[in-house]
């Protein structure tokens, strides 16, 4: 069965025809038959060049066997116990060493319940309802993080079935914008009980704090007895062993991970300091609960995967990105076309407009049109990039000097395309 035949199904059984919005693009998406290494393998017999890579959890690629070989093991002697098991330990103990504001870890299920249980953890800490989060970031799909962009006042909610009474106490800012900032908090702050910020925007293509921007959080967070909460969900174990607070050399309360935690299986991480953490059940009084928190197979994946992950690996991976950011470059320069390249490790992105982009409304001057008749020519080409103009592209330990080259290729000739040259 091919994917439109699949999809027609599709379209009957499962909203929109996909389990995930981002999924869905026109005509129709095509559906997976496997992956291995960097490439990925439609129902249609098509192989693609993966730089979605499940949307950044598969960071050695797809399918590695040493982490085959780990799950299948475990799956042997049990998916689910109900019970702790010592591989809980054993990576909790793995993420502390890395990580530097972790001091203790809860293990939950995905991107969004961290992100859930660290709001709910922060309110309870401080005795503060209010949060900030910042304009076109992206927390996970749970009702306090789910609002429109705005600027320091409530937003309101981003999707039906949300009450406004839920966001009320959610107040937005603009990435990258001091000034903004400290507007807000000398408006809101004694009511504030955290900020939450993507150190790196990965939800809005690739977009980096300016220089000393996440340092300026961390010291107005302390100066007025804020929480300062990292979603590392996707920068997390991919832009450096120790995430985004090691790249920069800043230390948040908080951190939320997910993605490469889990070793490519369903994985949410809550982590941080000791005295803040202990404030989760049953060690204290903020409750969080789940039959699959702490999973074996999701933790089996996580263990191995991390082993994988030494110096060797990142620097690889450094280099691959920067070579790849240096030949989008190029290939714009040649081309005499003034888009932007976006990206640091193993994360890129080329944004559709001529204006830097550096926060949401600079993003949302790109050419969201023309991007989408990029997706679809690189897609011809055989190089599968993710179907949004705001979402990340990502390269596993896996992507070779010859699959940079061969995107490179595509890359030109669907620019060429897209511009009638």
């Amino acid at each position: 069965m091919n994917s439109e035949e699949l999809f027609r199904m599709a379209q009957d059984v499962l909203p929109g025809g996909v389990s995930s919005p981002v999924r869905r693009f026109e005509p129709y998406p095509f559906f997976a038959a496997g992956g291995r290494g960097c490439v990925l393998e439609s129902v249609d017999g098509v192989e693609y060049i993966d730089y979605c890579l499940a949307y950044g959890p598969l960071i050695l690629g797809h399918a590695h066997p040493e982490v085959v070989e780990a799950v299948t093991r475990q799956i042997r002697r049990g998916t689910a116990y109900g019970v702790p098991s010592e591989g809980e330990v054993e990576l909790a103990g793995m993420i502390i060493d890395r990580v530097p504001c972790a001091e203790m870890v809860r293990f939950m299920n995905s991107g969004t319940e961290a992100t859930m249980a660290a709001v709910r953890l922060a309110r309870a800490f401080t005795g503060r309802d209010k949060i900030v989060k910042f304009e076109g970031s992206y927390h996970g799909a749970h009702d306090y993080v789910l609002v429109k962009p705005g600027s320091g006042a409530a937003a309101a909610p981003d999707s039906p079935g949300i009450p406004g009474a839920t966001v009320s106490n959610t107040l937005t800012a603009p990435f990258n914008d001091e000034e903004a900032m400290v507007e807000l908090m000398e408006e809101m702050g004694p009511e504030i009980a955290c900020i939450m910020v993507e150190p790196v925007m990965g939800n809005m293509g690739c977009i980096e704090p300016m220089n000393g921007y996440l340092q300026f959080l961390r010291d107005i967070t302390m100066e007025n007895d804020i929480l300062l909460i990292f979603d590392e969900v996707i920068t997390g174990f991919r832009v450096a062993a120790g995430g985004a607070q090691e790249y920069y050399g800043v230390e948040p309360d908080l951190v939320t991970l997910g993605k490469i935690a889990g070793g490519g299986f369903p994985m949410g991480v809550l982590a941080g300091k000791r005295e803040i953490m202990e404030n989760i059940a049953p060690a204290g009084p903020v409750y969080q609960a789940g039959t699959f928190n702490g999973n074996p197979v999701s933790v089996a994946a996580g263990i191995r995967t991390l082993q994988l992950l030494d110096e060797d690996l990142y620097h690889g991976l450094e280099r691959m990105g920067s070579y790849m950011r240096g030949g989008l470059r190029d290939i714009l320069s040649d081309l005499d076309l003034n888009y932007q390249v976006a990206g640091l490790a193993s994360m890129f992105q080329v944004y559709f407009t001529g204006e830097e982009v550096t926060d949401y409304r600079t993003a949302r001057t790109s050419d969201t049109e023309l991007f989408m008749r990029y997706f679809h020519s690189l897609l011809d080409g055989g190089v599968f990039i993710p179907p949004s103009q705001f979402e990340c592209c990502f390269i596993s330990a896996a992507h070779e000097m010859e699959h940079a080259d061969r995107t490179l290729e595509a890359v030109e000739a669907a620019l060429r395309e897209c511009q009638g040259h």
